[in-house]
């Protein structure tokens, strides 16, 4: 070997030893063994650029620069294009891959793929090689672990639940050709099995939603879309098509995969699906087109009446309402079609876009100004429209669902809420269905409930006959939820409609009514001891404070 090439590869292997001891440590002191990690390490690149030697154990970024450093002797000017590659980088890469398919540094120090990169600033041309690596037996046993995985956490019934960090591991090898096969029917199964079991929690569905989509955007950025499009745009956010992209037929079964991911990734990023599935038209993608112009097919798309105008896209989950004619059959006329929209399967978790001259809301703080806001809201100012705005929301209605209207956060709304909470403020007749609502709605992570009790005691007073609602509604709070200042018990009808709701629910419910009533337990004893109150009324006051001890 060239004496210069074996004192850089000395010079090198020192430097990296000495990372990897250090980093062994780490690993075998803090995290733990899991069984869809194979090991950590996977990426290892020697350069050579403004007179030092750089080298980095994790796979840079392109706005930081945190590369281990070391000096090179007067050697490096021996180091040619030819020895560079033909002895240089061969024994580069042999060292390393003994050590990577080793065991020296412990079993999972090592994932089990592994690149190798190296770069020489070069006075004609920069000059880079890069190697991938396959330990073949880490890789088998990782698909075995990951099969079983599947079977015992993915397909199984609840309560069982993969770990939050499995759940991670495993939302990206579903985007690994390595692993799973990139097709629908082999990755959309088990999403969707997943899901259904994270239904229930909104966080862990949220997370869940957001790593596999996370995964699937990589995929795209990473893998498929390099082969036909540059990046291009000051953010990088841009693709145009290679040149000889005409000349290049993807493969169809990818090309399918791509529109699939591209439409999973919509359900937190709408914009960016739209773009990619204009880039799969590009590509030839005939789905793509239909997805965008139309939806998937199952729905007719368009709607003509002679008062209204409806188009409809499930893929993009959006509907679009034209009002004509500013009257009370145009929006019985939406109504209809939108409710038989969802009867038929349209996906209830949607946006729409109102084009009408009303600019009608309900009176509730911290609702969204929204299109489908805008639009109840124009529906409830017709009382013989009520019926057709109850149909709806009680086929709208599903837990853990949510409208698309605004970004995900406290303006959030399960669907059917703008009709229930107006219809609760508009007619006595419909507050069993406000009571439905109440029941269903995802109170850890659902805001409007909060304020509606406050706004619908303005409207309607606080009367015995309407304690079974007002309970209901102030026990779809959660432990954020404020005490509402309009809810005054001072008759002693109030307080007996009150106990009697109260007393067969349990302690903790009850414990929840009487403090957005009284603010705290000290202020309902105050209340119970005041000489102010009627003896009679201290009296059911004291019974429903024995209710909570």
């Amino acid at each position: 070997m060239n004496a210069a090439v074996q004192r850089f590869l000395d010079d090198v292997w020192s430097e990296m030893i000495t990372i990897y001891n250090k980093e062994t440590i780490r690993i075998n002191e803090f995290i733990e063994n899991r069984p869809l990690q194979a090991g950590i390490k996977d990426y290892l690149q020697v350069a050579w650029r403004d007179g030092k030697i750089h080298i980095d154990v994790e796979e840079p970024f392109d706005w930081t620069d945190s590369s281990y450093e070391i000096e090179a002797g007067p050697y490096i000017a021996e180091l040619t294009d030819e020895l560079i590659r033909s002895e240089l980088y061969p024994a580069l890469c042999k060292r390393v891959e003994e050590l990577f398919l080793s065991e020296k540094l412990g079993p999972r120090f090592f994932d089990y793929r592994f690149q190798i990169v190296l770069s020489f600033e070069m006075e004609d041309e920069d000059l880079t090689l890069c190697v991938h690596l396959v330990n073949e037996e880490k890789l088998n046993e990782l698909r075995k672990s990951l099969q079983k995985f599947i079977t015992s956490k993915i397909m199984s019934d609840l309560p069982v639940l993969p770990s939050v960090d499995d759940q991670f591991f495993f939302s990206h090898h579903l985007m690994n050709p390595d692993l799973m096969k990139q097709e629908e029917n082999a990755v959309g199964p088990l999403i969707e099995h997943l899901s259904d079991k994270l239904r229930s929690n909104r966080r862990r569905l949220d997370e869940w939603t957001g790593q596999y989509t996370l995964a699937m955007d990589n995929w795209i950025q990473n893998i498929f879309l390099p082969r036909y499009f540059v990046r291009t745009g000051s953010f990088r956010m841009d693709w145009i098509p290679k040149e000889d992209m005409a000349l290049m037929d993807p493969n169809a079964d990818q090309l399918s995969f791509f529109v699939y991911a591209a439409l999973q990734i919509g359900k937190t990023k709408p914009d960016i699906r739209e773009q990619y599935l204009k880039l799969a038209v590009q590509l030839g993608s005939k789905h793509a087109a239909e997805y965008i112009l139309g939806g998937s097919g199952k729905f007719t798309p368009v709607y003509k009446g002679t008062r209204v105008e409806v188009d409809n896209n499930d893929v993009t989950q959006s509907i679009e309402v034209r009002i004509l004619n500013e009257e009370e059959a145009a929006y019985g006329e939406a109504l209809d079609h939108i409710t038989q929209l969802l009867q038929q399967g349209f996906p209830k978790e949607y946006h729409l876009k109102l084009k009408s001259k009303q600019r009608n809301y309900l009176p509730l703080k911290k609702m969204a100004k929204s299109g489908l806001h805008q639009f109840f809201a124009g529906a409830l100012a017709y009382p013989s429209l009520f019926p057709k705005l109850a149909a709806y929301a009680d086929i709208a209605m599903e837990p853990y669902a949510w409208y698309k209207d605004t970004e995900p956060g406290e303006k959030s709304v399960m669907p059917g809420t703008y009709a229930v909470l107006g219809l609760g403020l508009y007619s006595k007749e419909y507050f069993s269905l406000v009571s439905r609502y109440m029941e269903r709605v995802d109170s850890e992570h659902q805001m409007i409930q909060h304020s509606y009790a406050e706004t619908f005691i303005d409207t309607h007073g606080v009367e015995a006959e309407l304690m079974p609602v007002l309970v209901d509604i102030l026990l779809a709070g959660n432990e954020e939820a404020r005490a509402v200042k309009n809810f005054v018990i001072d008759r002693v009808e109030l307080a007996e409609a009150l106990l009697q709701e109260l007393s067969p629910k349990e302690i903790y419910e009850r414990e929840q009514v009487l403090y957005r009533i009284f603010g705290s337990r000290a202020k309902l004893e105050k209340a119970v001891k005041s000489e102010q109150t009627e003896l009679e009324l201290r009296v059911i006051l004291s019974e429903l404070l024995t209710l909570i001890s």
